[in-house]
């Protein structure tokens, strides 16, 4: 299954507290589940102003569903193509395609 990568931009998103994004967790969350299994939330990375958002999905349509229902903004949503990471480096592993979504 396809994971995307959203963008949200939300001004102040490094300043709310535990308690609030517990409640965006829990809301998020609440969707997921009224969605059924074909979309999961993996992690989400909280920057100043944005949050980066992993997600597994069938497609973007769910993607944007999720966060139509939400209320969540989803201002960019990026399939990915690759995944790579360290042990790309070594010879031959970016070859067999090993570190691909």
């Amino acid at each position: 299954m396809p994971k995307y990568v959203i963008e949200r931009e939300i001004p102040g998103a490094g300043e709310l507290s535990a308690a609030e994004l517990q409640a965006i967790s829990q809301k998020s969350c609440s969707v997921l589940r009224g969605m059924g299994p074909d979309i999961q939330w993996v992690q989400s990375y909280v920057t100043a102003d944005r949050l980066y958002c992993i997600y597994i999905a069938p497609d973007e349509a769910a993607v944007r569903e999720h966060a139509t229902r939400g209320g969540f903004p989803a201002n960019r949503i990026s399939a990915v193509t690759r995944v790579i990471d360290p042990t790309t480096a070594e010879k031959g592993v970016a070859d067999r395609g090993a570190s691909s979504a």
